[in-house]
């Protein structure tokens, strides 16, 4: 009827890919993203430099930082880059793997789409494979672990670290690591909870590495608010306030009429004088340190100063947190409300110098229930990455402490399950079959990496997993030995990850793996305002 007339059916501009292009163009950039962080895997892993629109650097290894830094524009790469800041929120360590993972999976989802299986066959197969691995991880590979077992958290904190740029103070950020989880960890039924938040990381350069310490109470990034208060005070009873020592100003516009210049005289002796009854009752209720979320005003601090008060204002709403928790305090609104009951106490609160800037440290609490890490090193660039190492081996043990379970790291845990599901694939059946033994064979990608980036021949690293793994004779424990280039037991090596950590990688790298091959077409619209249809107006607009 329109005699060969196109039909516009999308605005002018808009680009499509369908079928096998668009399935293609997605694998080769989710690739790219997994072959970008693979060289950084490992302990032998190495680092990437990065710098952004304003010249800032950052030198890490840590898989989420990089992607998080790095300014992706493809959409599918986009959802790799989101794996990788999931597996940081749920275990902290771990985030390499489950990008390289899926990187793979998507690889050998490629090698079968060109055997022409079709892609919903692929993510069954693969969702049958992970939900076997996963109860294999269970089952048979998983370890539990003693409750307050102090050598595994400790394993388990230096395998953490083992990959990051502090590799060589590690055993001692590792003790820091576990005595510092232990002190928050607080009972819920019958298992534990190990809040890592509730852990305060300040970082001043200047030192060593070896000089960052565990303090047993919070340090506050703020200085005393006026010259002539003590330095230091002992026996320290503290008040917590969260509302300002200062004259409110009103809602509503006003005026104030003065007629001869004695009022002028009382209102300023009016304002002193509230001033002044702020001070004495910080001192009536018995408190001989102030800690305020806001402002002071500069005559209040006075009153303070001379009563012998050590005050600190606007401190974060997240420190005054820490402090109510670390010290006893409750956290007042205001003065009125303030009494002996609602305060904390400490042995000492100090104002110290660490580095160029004055620090407020509240030690010696009772039983704290949150602490502080001081963190140290040479330049910024390398306090950046010892916080980095700390957050991954904080969240690692606080997951072991939370799990119980543990299973041996090195690449050991991939070559077993591939191992195992090759075993186990011929009882799937189907064309699923063949999606199980990609899924098995995308596994072995790992230890194949963790040899690579140690600079040995990776086939004949995998060709001896395999057969420690196979067979009689065979050892659950045996990985890569990054020292020698050889297979080895790794609860020897006291090479150790939470089962929670491989769980995890293991879902996610599989949930964005299926919805990469789901995806079979692209339709993205023009940027700006394009030209469009009769009366469609500007494109933009995503379809």
């Amino acid at each position: 009827m329109l005699q060969g007339t196109p039909i516009l059916v999308l605005r002018e501009g808009t680009e499509r890919q369908r079928d096998k292009s668009a399935t293609g163009n997605n694998i080769a950039a989710a690739r790219a993203i997994a072959d970008a962080v693979r060289s950084t895997l490992g302990p032998r892993g190495m680092d990437k430099m990065l710098v952004d629109g304003m010249g800032d650097i950052t030198i890490t290894n840590d898989g989420v930082t990089i992607l998080k830094e790095v300014d992706v524009e493809h959409p599918a790469a986009k959802m790799l880059v989101e794996v990788a800041k999931t597996q940081d929120q749920q275990c902290g360590d771990g985030t390499t793997t489950a990008v390289v993972l899926a990187g793979e999976l998507l690889k050998r989802a490629e090698t079968l789409l060109e055997q022409n299986i079709h892609p919903t066959v692929i993510t069954r197969g693969y969702q049958i494979a992970v939900q076997q691995a996963q109860k294999l991880l269970e089952k048979e590979i998983g370890t539990t672990v003693k409750p307050g077992d102090q050598g595994i958290l400790l394993d388990c904190a230096t395998t953490a670290m083992g990959s990051k740029g502090v590799f060589g103070s590690r055993d001692h950020l590792a003790k820091i690591a576990v005595d510092a989880v232990n002190q928050i960890v607080e009972p819920r039924g019958d298992k534990v909870v190990a809040d890592v938040d509730k852990i305060l990381i300040q970082k001043r350069h200047g030192g060593t590495i070896q000089d960052t310490e565990l303090i047993s109470g919070i340090i506050l990034d703020k200085e005393r608010g006026h010259p002539r208060m003590p330095k230091l005070v002992r026996q320290a009873k503290i008040a917590l306030l969260n509302s300002a020592l200062e004259i409110k100003k009103t809602e509503i516009e006003s005026k104030i009429n003065i007629k001869n210049p004695s009022q002028i005289q009382n209102f300023l002796d009016e304002e002193d004088k509230t001033f002044r009854q702020m001070a004495e009752q910080v001192k009536a209720a018995g408190a001989n340190v102030l800690v305020c979320q806001k402002g002071i005003d500069d005559v209040v601090l006075h009153y303070l100063a001379k009563d012998g008060v050590l005050a600190v204002k606007q401190v974060k709403e997240s420190d005054m947190q820490k402090l109510a928790r670390a010290t006893g305090a409750k956290i007042v609104t205001g003065l009125k409300e303030l009494s002996a009951s609602d305060l904390g106490s400490a042995e000492t609160v100090e104002e110290k110098k660490v580095g160029d800037d004055h620090m407020t440290f509240v030690t010696g609490c009772h039983n704290p229930r949150s602490v502080s890490i001081l963190i140290r090193g040479g330049t910024e660039h390398v306090t950046q990455e010892v916080e980095r190492s700390l957050q991954d081996a904080l969240k690692v043990v606080s997951s072991v402490l939370e799990d119980g379970v543990v299973c041996p790291g090195g690449g050991a845990t991939e070559i077993d399950l591939a191992v195992k599901l090759r075993q186990w694939a011929p009882s799937v059946g189907g064309r699923e079959q063949l999606a199980v033994e990609a899924f098995a064979q995308a596994l072995e990608v790992i230890p194949w990496a963790l040899a690579e980036n140690g600079g040995y021949d990776a086939i004949n690293v995998l060709i001896e997993l395999r057969g420690a793994h196979g067979g009689a004779n065979a050892n659950k424990n045996i990985g890569v030995n990054v020292s020698t280039g050889k297979a080895d037991d790794m609860w020897k090596l006291h090479v150790v990850e939470p089962a929670r950590v491989k769980r995890q990688a293991l879902s996610s790298a599989i949930e964005v793996a299926n919805m990469v091959l789901r995806i079979d077409d692209v339709i993205a619209s023009k940027k700006g305002g394009g030209g469009g249809p009769p009366g469609g107006g500007g494109g933009g607009h995503p379809h």
